[in-house]
C-alpha cells in the first residue's frame, strides 16, 4: 500500500446548495465530509454551488475530518468545479465517471498548475476515483495507477449499472467490485465502496449486512447519505478490541517461532505461517491509524465544546 494513506471508513455527502444539510453535516462525525457538485445539484445550480464551495469547506475544516469534493464530468463543467475546490481546506477530489488513465493524467496537470498558482504543495489535492461507465471498467488497472495523487477507487453502482443496463443490485456489482479491489490493492490505493447503493438507508439491519460483507471482500470504507449511515460505517470498518488483542498475541507467537528457526507456529488450535501473521500485522496498523483518527476527531469536538 501507498504510505499515509487517509483513513476513510465513513464519506458523508454533503450537496453544496442545501443549506440545512450542510449545517447538519457540521455537527456530525465521519472520516470525511465530501461536498457535492454532481449528481445532488441540479444543472441550472452548478454555478451557485461552486461558488459555495469555499465557505462550506472552511465551516467543515478543523473538525478532525477530510474535506473532499466531488466534481462533474465532462471537462467543460469539471474545470470550474477544480478551480472552486483547489485550496488548502480541500483534502481531494473525488472524479467521478472516470474514463481511463489519460483523463487522470489531465486532472492531475491542471490541479498541479492551480496547487502551484495558490502556493500549495504540490501534491496535496488527493484524487478519488470512480468508476461509473463500462469504459471505466475496462480500464480499472490502468486508472489505478493514473497518477501518483490517487489514494482510492470506488464503484458508483447507480451509474455503472445504468451503463451496463442491469440492477444496482449486489449480483450485478459483485464482479465489477471484487475487480475493483483488485485493481485497487495492486496499486496500493484504497478501495472503498460497498455491494449494493448509496441510496439504501433505511433498513439499517440490512445495510450493515451489506457493509459488512463488503468488508470481507477487502473494501476499506464506504460513501453515505444520511447521518445515521456514519456509525455503522466507523463501526464495521474498524477492527475491535478483542481483534487487535488477538492480532497481536497471534503476531508475538509468530515471531517467537521464527526466533526459533520455525517457519509456522501452532496458534490456538491452527496453524499459522507468514501470510497468516502479515494479516495480522497489517490489522494492528489499521487499528494505529483509526485510533489516530479517532483521538484527532475527539480532540476537535472537545476544543468546539470548550
Amino acid at each position: 500500500m501507498k504510505p499515509d494513506l487517509p483513513v476513510w471508513r465513513s464519506m458523508l455527502f454533503v450537496p453544496a446548495t442545501n443549506e440545512k444539510l450542510v449545517a447538519s453535516a457540521a455537527r456530525r462525525e465521519p472520516d470525511a465530509f465530501q461536498i457535492d457538485l454532481e449528481d445532488s445539484v441540479p444543472v441550472d445550480r452548478k454555478s451557485a454551488a461552486r461558488g459555495n464551495v469555499p465557505d462550506i469547506a472552511k465551516s467543515l475544516t478543523g473538525k478532525g475530518a477530510d474535506v473532499l469534493v466531488r466534481i462533474n464530468r465532462p471537462f467543460r463543467m469539471a474545470l470550474p468545479d477544480i478551480e472552486a475546490a483547489i485550496s488548502q481546506q480541500v483534502t481531494g477530489l473525488n472524479l467521478s465517471k472516470v474514463p481511463d488513465a489519460s483523463y487522470v493524467r489531465a486532472m492531475d496537470e491542471i490541479v498541479t498548475d492551480l496547487e502551484h498558482e495558490r502556493g500549495l504543495p504540490i501534491g496535496h489535492t488527493k484524487f478519488i476515483l470512480m468508476i461509473e461507465t463500462a469504459e471505466g471498467l475496462q480500464n480499472i488497472t490502468s486508472l489505478a495507477s493514473g497518477s501518483d495523487r490517487v489514494v482510492a477507487m470506488t464503484i458508483g453502482a447507480e451509474d455503472l449499472a445504468l451503463d451496463l443496463g442491469m440492477e444496482p443490485e449486489a449480483d450485478g456489482l459483485y464482479l465489477p467490485n471484487v475487480q475493483l479491489v483488485a485493481a485497487a490493492r495492486a496499486a496500493g490505493v484504497l478501495p472503498i465502496g460497498y455491494l449494493g447503493t448509496v441510496a439504501e438507508y433505511t433498513d439499517l439491519e440490512a445495510y450493515r449486512a451489506t457493509v459488512r460483507r463488503s468488508r470481507k471482500l477487502g473494501f476499506e470504507g464506504g460513501f453515505c447519505i444520511h447521518p445515521n449511515q456514519i456509525d455503522i460505517l466507523n463501526e464495521e470498518f474498524s477492527p475491535d478490541a478483542a481483534q487487535l488483542a488477538l492480532a497481536e498475541k497471534l503476531v508475538n507467537a509468530y515471531e517467537t517461532a521464527v526466533g526459533r528457526g520455525q517457519g509456522a507456529v501452532t496458534f490456538q488450535n491452527k496453524m499459522i505461517d507468514q501470510p497468516v501473521a502479515d494479516r495480522a500485522r497489517l490489522l494492528l496498523r489499521k487499528g494505529d491509524a483509526i485510533g489516530l483518527k479517532n483521538r484527532r476527531k475527539h480532540s476537535a469536538s472537545s476544543s468546539e465544546l470548550n
